[in-house]
């Protein structure tokens, strides 16, 4: 009988250690940002009166209010898209096999906000009311759209630089057709269409988190399924395939299900900078593993960590005025997104 190597099992409990940190910090933090969430506004709430509110539900009448209407929604959805945009981002970055796609840079982002943007502004003024279910809808189409032409440009060009190029100006152009449309649009239809039209997570109701919990639950657990094919392709397509992986379809359901989750996220919150690129990348420098069973739980909770963190910077820093999501998001993401490439610069020289 071999003999076992004593290093590679301090190796291996070594790593179990550094992973089983990371989720327990990652918990922390939710724990803490959601009681600053609940804490901090323009009416403060101890942390005693969060937990009588929360648990006993007993409390100040106006306190209960703030924090069962307005603040507890709001936060809730924070980390439920910002935990589905996380996951998004780490299926397009398994599909390009790039550290730097994502459904904002790939223009996917902004291929759901201009179908949501013309579904909201014509749908209004016929029907006078536009459901969720419509708006996650019409977001899914603008993305699959989008995609589809990131597709059939990476078929051109096998220059990812020049990918990411075109997926920039599919953005710029759907974002010029938005504004085109907004602009000659009656004020009643665009009442609320420019705040979310710039990223945010205001005015969130139960509907709202119900029925992004549940899209976004369904589809997270379907990409955790998947852990075992997308390890087997990150090791490259002819070892997936002699592992019994059906590229086309496993292509296919990664593309689907990173279209799902970037559409719920522009739907209710609009379109979100960064996130897709920056917290993948983060979470896997952390673990030091790119074991998807691993990588994608730790991807949502790290992506509901860091939109939550910016929720709570863009309501706080200049109240009573907010900031958008998507320039806070910018703000601490994109130093991430140039040092990844600057390091990649480095290791190709």
């Amino acid at each position: 009988m071999g003999k076992s190597n004593p290093e590679n099992g301090y190796d291996l409990l070594k790593r179990r250690l550094r992973c089983e940190t990371v989720f327990v910090l990652l918990i922390l933090a939710f724990c803490v940002i959601t009681v600053l969430n609940i804490n901090i506004g323009s009416v403060p709430i101890s942390v005693k009166e969060i937990a009588r509110i929360l648990f006993l539900q007993e409390g100040d009448a106006t306190q209960m209010n703030i924090v069962w209407r307005i603040r507890l929604p709001r936060i809730i959805t924070a980390a439920v898209l910002g935990g589905g945009l996380s996951l998004s981002g780490f299926l397009l970055q398994t599909f390009f096999s790039n550290p730097i796609a994502g459904p904002f840079v790939l223009g996917i982002s902004s291929g759901a906000k201009l179908t949501v943007a013309l579904t909201m502004i014509y749908a209004l003024s016929w029907a006078g009311h536009v459901s969720s279910f419509l708006l996650v809808l019409a977001a899914f189409v603008g993305s699959m759209l989008s995609t589809g032409f990131i597709l059939l440009v990476s078929s051109k060009l096998k220059n990812m630089s020049a990918l990411l190029v075109a997926g920039i100006m599919i953005g710029y152009i759907c974002s010029a057709i938005t504004d085109f449309a907004v602009t000659f649009a009656e004020e009643s239809d665009i009442i609320n269409l420019r705040n979310w039209s710039l990223g945010s997570f205001s005015g969130m109701s139960w509907d709202n988190v119900k029925i992004a919990c549940i899209i976004v639950g369904i589809t997270s657990v379907c990409v955790f399924f998947l852990s075992k094919p997308i390890n087997a392709y990150q090791l490259g397509e002819n070892y997936a395939r002699s592992m019994g992986v059906n590229i086309k379809m496993f292509r296919t359901a990664l593309i689907l299900l990173s279209s799902v989750l970037s559409a719920t996220v522009t739907a209710f919150a609009g379109p979100i900078s960064f996130v897709g690129i920056a917290v993948p990348h983060l979470i896997k420098r952390s673990l030091n593993t790119s074991k998807p069973i691993v990588v994608i739980p730790a991807c949502f909770l790290g992506g509901a960590v860091f939109c939550m963190f910016c929720d709570l910077v863009a309501r706080t820093a200049f109240a009573p005025s907010e900031l958008n999501i998507s320039t806070v998001t910018s703000i601490f993401g994109a130093p991430v997104v140039i040092a990844m490439m600057i390091k990649r610069q480095k290791e190709k020289q």
